[in-house]
């Protein structure tokens, strides 16, 4: 494991402030000089792009279900070359995927990348009790190390120094604290935080005012020190949940272009899993369902990934020349992968939360409904239920699902059977037909490296009309 200095910044629960402290340190440090990498724990696509904004470094995702036993080295290749890795929680310090303890928690991930852990609590309506509250965290996990904390919305000096002490006579630093800095919220909406390609140009005033804030209230010195002096562990435990084979590249003559959908209306990809393709020989080309007219020259494959296309419905709706030269690529066969809100996209119909009817790119024989109650969330395992442009029938993929759509397809093409992290049977999703396969499902290609391969070997094959073997 590499020497570069890491911490992760937890909460005792949602709302407390994880991804406004933990985006702040990232830009203090990075406005001093400093080369800082960021992380989230779990699923998350919002919260990175506040950290990538923040650092100016492309922030990873450390997902335990998603990443499996390529997350220490996902971690590893993404934090070479920083002087600070900075990892985001998820949730409470303690909650991880249902039913199966603290399995993919943020201390799981603290003690599988050996980082101390720098608490978040909320003071908010209490005094010494904020003692016992860390104390319990500090002693529920001997694996988890508790490197000092940050008081989030103190109310005064007077609460500052009542609640310092009693945290302090612990053996546990008090490194920080901030009021309500309620300028400082981050908007939010149906699927949480609005996306930071949304907010234009007052990303940057933003992050300057969220710096100067932890400026003010964190003793950023000591953080640094805590996270340098404490030292990762020399042998992190690994998830037991290992990849069934590796997977190499497939044989090609030359790098085939990847179409991937990027603007303000679909921003949700990992970068680890685009890295992927690119290492097996993806030329990533962005385009915009927004704004261009057409695709890239020279197409292979097109990955529409999700976002908030029910937020931009209309001027979707209207670019009728994107969905001609997305027909235009179907028809010729290019490989099309499509999660979520790419789904959505590529149906026939989509109906916004108002009740109006938008015309899709019509790849999809199906119409989709936005509603106001979440329809589907959490760990998914799929079985793909016939051959397509990933894998085979009968093979497994573990993703997420998170949506407040609903979809009914005009005839059946189930891409998957669904079941819950724990074997819960979910029934059927998303949709296969000849070279399309569109899902609620997300994936990270990172995790399970064979789903890019096969996904280029389709496009080898559509551009060179042959079959490419693997190594």
């Amino acid at each position: 494991m590499s020497a570069v200095p890491r911490l992760l910044i937890a909460g005792t629960h949602s709302g407390v402030g994880k991804t406004t402290i933990s985006t702040g340190i990232m830009a203090a440090l990075a406005a001093r000089g400093m080369t800082v990498q960021g992380f989230k724990v779990g699923p998350d696509y919002i919260d990175p792009s506040y950290h990538t904004g923040a650092t100016g470094r492309v922030s990873r995702n450390l997902d335990v279900w998603l990443l499996r036993d390529q997350l220490v080295p996902s971690f590893e290749r993404a934090a070479a070359g920083a002087d600070l890795a900075v990892v985001e929680g998820v949730m409470g310090l303690y909650d991880g995927i249902k039913g199966q303890k603290s399995t993919g928690s943020s201390a799981h991930v603290a003690s599988l990348i050996g980082a101390p852990v720098l608490l978040i609590v909320d003071v908010r309506s209490t005094a010494y009790s904020a003692a016992a509250l860390v104390h319990g965290f500090a002693s529920f996990d001997p694996k988890v190390k508790l490197g000092g904390v940050i008081l989030n919305r103190v109310g005064s000096e007077s609460h500052l120094e009542m609640v310092r002490d009693a945290i302090e006579s612990l053996g546990i630093p008090v490194l920080g604290h901030l009021g309500k800095e309620e300028q400082l919220t981050l908007p939010e909406r149906h699927l949480g935080l609005v996306p930071l390609a949304e907010r234009g140009k007052e990303q940057k005033e933003y992050f300057n005012q969220l710096a100067q804030v932890i400026e003010a209230g964190v003793d950023l010195e000591r953080v640094v020190e805590m996270a340098k002096n404490w030292g990762p562990c020399s042998t992190p435990e690994i998830h037991p949940n290992r990849l069934e084979q590796e997977q190499e590249p497939p044989v090609k003559r030359e790098r085939v272009r990847i179409a991937v959908a990027r603007d303000e209306a679909f921003s949700f990809y990992y970068q680890d899993a685009l890295d992927v393709l690119e290492s097996f020989g993806a030329e990533i080309v962005d385009f915009s369902p927004l704004h261009d007219q057409k695709l890239p020259a020279g197409t292979g494959g097109i990955f529409i990934g999700g976002g908030f296309p029910e937020s931009f419905l209309d001027q979707l709706s209207s670019n009728r020349p994107l969905h001609l030269s997305l027909k235009q690529a179907h028809d010729q066969g290019v490989p099309i992968y499509a999660e979520c809100g790419g789904l959505m996209y590529l149906c026939r119909e989509i109906t916004g939360f108002a009740g109006e009817r938008f015309a899709g790119a019509g790849l999809v024989p199906g119409s989709c409904v936005m509603t106001k109650r979440l329809q589907g969330m959490g760990y998914r395992k799929g079985v793909f239920l016939q051959d397509n442009i990933l894998g085979a029938k009968g093979e497994s993929v573990q993703g997420h699902e998170f949506h407040y759509s609903s979809l009914k397809y005009d005839r059946e093409g189930w891409a998957y059977s669904l079941s819950t992290a724990n074997g819960e049977v979910k029934g059927f999703d998303g949709y296969i037909a000849k070279n399309i396969l569109g899902s609620y499902l997300h994936l990270n290609f990172a995790g399970n490296p064979g789903l890019a391969s096969n996904f280029l070997a389709a496009c080898y094959k559509n551009q060179e009309g042959a079959t490419w073997a693997s190594r």
